[in-house]
């Protein structure tokens, strides 16, 4: 799906990682040691960096990525995908040594899903490309950033970006320890529960403990902190009290990349200026409409989409 045309005022650079995601659909996701058999295969873009970098070009924004790829036709797929979003691929980098990501998808009845990832040529992106792409650091930009690339990257990318004065934007997935020296230089963290959990050791189990556990992140340096609770919606705090941002009512088949897709479109809708509450209920838009569909980036909405979603909900 090409992006719609691009707002120049919308900057968003994406440091992360990219894969192609092979996908099979089940009645419902096998056991250890089990076989299921009758799944439908499909095979699209993925890694959450370039998913998320795809829902910010097709929600909207101007975006650069900074990732590494292999010498193989895997990568040059990824890469042929990113362009085709209008997404400005001049800073990845293709590795010698390691082949593409690969991520291997189960899909359930119910749209949960499981998922391993071989992470090749994401694991070896060093801080020396993030200072290599130096230039797409800017004032008044958006950077955008994961964990699936190693923490020195994500570290390096964030410290640039603040000293550029741009806006930083973490999704810490998938879950990790992190220093609180990386959280104070972020300004908005996207966790989902189960993260949220990770990082604070509160489980999340509903809007009073999503209050305690943003409650920790503020103290460890985090401005913003949106936890993302699947159907029931988003919890959003500033530091002076939260909020429970209501889901979309929508029927999933595929949750794969929701996370992704809600980050890329909360990066472009803060970009534009957009309020913070306004900002997540369009990302909570983009992200309600790409769980109806199969796949990480093919899932993601254009522009329109989200606003019509937007237009007969309001």
């Amino acid at each position: 799906m090409a992006s719609p045309k691009s707002n120049p005022k919308a900057r968003v650079l994406v440091v992360g990682s990219c894969s192609i995601d092979m996908i099979v659909q089940v009645g419902r996701i096998p056991s250890i040691g089990e076989t299921v058999i009758g799944g439908k295969f499909h095979s699209a873009g993925g890694g959450k960096g370039a998913n998320q970098a795809v829902s910010a070009a097709r929600a909207g924004a101007s975006v650069e990525f900074v990732g590494r790829v292999g010498r193989d036709d895997f990568g040059k797929n990824i890469v042929a995908g990113l362009k085709a979003d209008g997404i400005d691929v001049s800073r990845i980098q293709v590795d010698p040594r390691e082949p593409s990501g690969i991520a291997f998808i189960f899909v359930g009845g119910g749209g949960e899903n499981s998922i391993a990832v071989a992470s090749g040529a994401n694991l070896r992106l060093v801080p020396g490309d993030v200072s290599r792409a130096g230039s797409s650091f800017k004032k008044g930009g958006t950077l955008l950033v994961q964990l699936e690339t190693p923490l020195a990257v994500v570290s390096a990318a964030v410290s640039l970006a603040r000293k550029r004065g741009m806006r930083v934007i973490l999704n810490p997935a998938p879950a990790r320890a992190l220093p609180d020296a990386l959280l104070r230089k972020v300004d908005i963290i996207t966790p989902n529960e189960h993260e949220a959990e990770s990082l604070t050791g509160v489980k999340v189990d509903g809007e009073e403990a999503a209050g305690r556990a943003a409650d920790c992140l503020h103290g460890r340096g985090v401005g913003t902190v949106i936890i993302t609770l699947g159907a029931r919606g988003a919890f959003v705090s500033s530091g002076s009290g939260g909020s429970l941002v209501p889901a979309f009512k929508t029927r999933a088949i595929d949750t794969t990349a929701a996370g992704d897709v809600f980050s890329g479109a909360l990066a472009v809708a803060l970009a534009e200026g957009r309020p913070l509450l306004e900002a997540v209920r369009f990302a909570q838009a983009a992200a309600s409409i790409s769980v109806t569909r199969i796949g990480a980036q093919p899932s993601a909405p254009g522009r329109a989409e989200i606003e019509r979603l937007l237009k007969r909900t309001a």
